[in-house]
């Protein structure tokens, strides 16, 4: 959507940013009686945080399955939130919303395990520990049976950020990224065909390529959008 990026309070005429903001209440009085002015920039960047805080302390004081609703609701509503647009300028494809994705998927597993094994359950409390930090642990830590709970949730994490990029692609025309982003599409679309069941490292690439569109495109960098292509090649 397409939002006058400055709010002014008719209360007691203060201006503030609605992109930092995010709400229409006046900063300086509370009112809620604001109108939008100066020009409108595609945003799709809503004022999402991610605060597990509470999650931690639920699963230790019970169990993982106990906690998985209330933490999958709020995970849920982090990642719809997200977006990748902040007032017209494109954002890359941060380790947050990757983490809440993949902790979503793992919080999925053990919860509908009959029997999850101590690895699994221990790596969804070793995300949850970081994730609203930014912190994704290491490929070579994920438990095999996580495996593809990672490449479905960074595919499906990719799928937002790519409806982004096409967005604001369409503001921005640039047909040689347009082209290299369909091939990232395709490749995200197989591995959510595939529920997921690819290699790590292939999650990793297609995670990796995504970010060097970015680059490619906000620092008009051909050495970057050589990359991405490289690096999607390297997965046929």
């Amino acid at each position: 959507m397409e939002i006058r990026g400055e709010r002014e309070c008719k209360e007691c005429d203060h201006r503030w940013s609605y992109y930092e903001t995010g709400s229409v209440s006046c900063p300086q009085c509370g009112s809620l009686r604001s109108v939008g002015v100066g020009d409108r920039e595609r945003h799709t960047a809503m004022q999402a945080e991610l605060d597990l805080s509470a999650h931690r302390t639920a699963v230790g004081d019970g169990s993982i399955r106990d906690a998985a609703p209330a933490l999958k609701s709020d995970l849920r509503d982090y990642v719809r939130q997200t977006g990748y647009i902040r007032g017209g300028e494109l954002l890359p494809l941060g380790d947050t919303p990757l983490a809440a994705h993949e902790l979503l998927h793992a919080v999925d597993v053990v919860a509908r395990s009959n029997r999850p094994t101590d690895e699994e359950q221990l790596y969804v409390i070793t995300l949850l520990r970081r994730a609203d930090e930014g912190e994704r642990p290491d490929h070579d830590a994920v438990p095999d049976s996580m495996a593809d709970a990672r490449g479905l949730a960074y595919a499906e994490a990719i799928d937002a950020y790519c409806r982004d990029l096409s967005t604001w692609l369409d503001d921005n025309p640039n047909p040689e990224v347009r082209t290299t982003l369909e091939t990232l599409s395709n490749h995200r679309k197989r591995v959510e065909a595939l529920d997921g069941a690819v290699s790590l490292s292939e999650s990793e690439a297609l995670v990796e390529a995504a970010r060097e569109l970015h680059t490619a495109l906000v620092d008009d960098d051909l050495d970057a959008l050589a990359s991405a292509r490289d690096t999607l090649a390297s997965l046929f």
